[in-house]
């Protein structure tokens, strides 16, 4: 990840109490790099409010929060040190439902603190019939680290794949 710099890389876990000390050996040179981000699923307000402090305690120079699939509203939390917040519903057959009010007080918070917001999607069993919109916008917005990391291409024209079970890499 470190020779590839002209890419962006994700790196996204759960396990967000052994992020800290992970940055502070050996890998500590690759918390700092602003094409290697760092980031926390934040699913509901028992699991996921905890790993957004965990995150803020790494040196980690780009930290984002992973709010999929949002299962509830996760209340007043501080965006201090985020730099991204993504937020989407659950998809599947079984999945359980996002309410708009959930989604907006979140994109309302990352307004308020200058903090980019990307609404991935509403979800639900057919998540292309539900699409993306929120109060009639797409919300594609994206760190400005992320416009001048990646060269020509906007952002948006980069494959995403997913890897991993327990922590995912995204590679934009």
């Amino acid at each position: 990840m470190s020779i590839a710099n002209w890419h962006i890389f994700q790196v996204l876990t759960k396990r967000s109490e052994r992020l800290n000390t992970m940055l502070s050996t050996s890998l500590r040179p690759y918390a700092r790099l602003k094409h290697i981000w760092w980031g926390v699923s934040v699913e509901d307000r028992k699991y996921g409010l905890p790993r957004v402090q965990h995150l803020r305690a790494t040196p980690a120079a780009v930290r984002f929060l992973s709010v999929e699939p949002l299962l509830e509203d996760i209340g007043n939390f501080s965006l201090n040190g985020i730099a991204w917040v993504i937020v989407g519903g659950e998809s599947g057959s079984k999945a359980r439902p996002i309410k708009p009010d959930w989604v907006i007080s979140i994109r309302d918070k990352c307004r308020a603190a200058n903090v980019p917001f990307f609404f991935k999607q509403w979800g639900g069993k057919n998540k292309k019939k539900s699409g993306r919109l929120l109060e009639g916008s797409i919300y594609d917005e994206f760190p400005k680290c992320a416009r001048a990391t990646v060269p020509a291409k906007s952002v948006r024209e980069y494959h995403i794949a997913n890897v991993g079970t327990s922590s995912e890499l995204i590679v934009l």
